[in-house]
């Protein structure tokens, strides 16, 4: 393997802004047309009993497994936030196996329930890399609290110099956490390793705030992408990220 795509995305639990209409048919296709080896999701709808009676091309089952399908063989999805109708959390998809999965609560407070989905995935050749999916809460003072167990947890669990990727929706306008994950764990954004600047993804009609991240460990940048436009119109209302990577020697 002499490259990795890496690619994640908010995608609103399958719906457009303001939930007037199912969009998880037209975000697989232009996730696919992504050709990422891993795909790190947020908001996703891993069960409600109500959107299929209501909708008449919403898909059965998990959203994870409808986007996954054929291309991603394989996926682990951490539920967070549970309700009446079914649940939502984060997930990972991926063309490669995944050797062990975790999802570990880091919810801040009763009003927000977050998680941190950790999976180990083998790339072959005896090369492994750590992956972790998060979406942060929305106050300060909680975003806090989750990127210290955010580091705490990569301190504890994954061995020094592993490879490791975390991506996800941050909430993190003000690019509070990159000092603290450089410093603590020698890991950094790859918009601003390959582009000089932390990559522009909400809202996603016209990207302002910094929101979505993606951070390596073991890792060159080849290259970074913010998709918005064209067809990514009227998704999701956060923009898809992408970056092309190369393993360290």
């Amino acid at each position: 393997m002499s490259t990795l795509t890496v690619a994640t995305y908010n995608i609103h639990k399958g719906f457009s802004h303001f939930n007037r209409r199912v969009v998880l048919h037209e975000l697989r296709e232009r996730l696919r047309e992504l050709n990422a080896d891993l795909v790190f999701l947020q908001e996703v709808q891993g069960e409600h009993a109500r959107h299929s009676r209501r909708f008449a091309n919403y898909p059965d089952g998990a959203q994870h497994d409808f986007i996954a399908e054929s291309l991603w063989p394989h996926s682990a999805y951490g539920k967070n936030s549970v309700y009446e109708a079914g649940h939502h959390g984060n997930a990972i998809l991926s063309r490669f196996p995944i050797v062990q999965t975790l999802n570990t609560d880091i919810s801040a407070h009763r009003f927000e329930s977050r998680g941190l989905l950790h999976s180990e995935i083998d790339l072959g050749e005896g090369r492994r890399v750590h992956c972790l999916c998060a979406h942060f809460g929305l106050f300060a003072r909680g975003r806090r609290q989750q990127t210290r167990a955010l580091i705490e947890y990569v301190q504890n669990e994954i061995p020094t110099g592993a490879p490791v990727i975390i991506a996800g929706d941050f909430n993190d306008w003000r690019n509070q956490m990159s000092l603290a994950l450089s410093a603590e764990l020698d890991m950094h954004d790859a918009f601003h390793l390959h582009g000089g600047r932390v990559a522009r993804s909400f809202p996603a009609m016209l990207p302002v705030f910094r929101l979505d991240r993606i951070y390596v460990r073991g890792f060159t940048v080849l290259q970074s992408q913010v998709h918005v436009g064209g067809a990514w119109q009227r998704l999701s209302d956060h923009a898809a990220l992408s970056v092309s990577l190369k393993p360290a020697a």
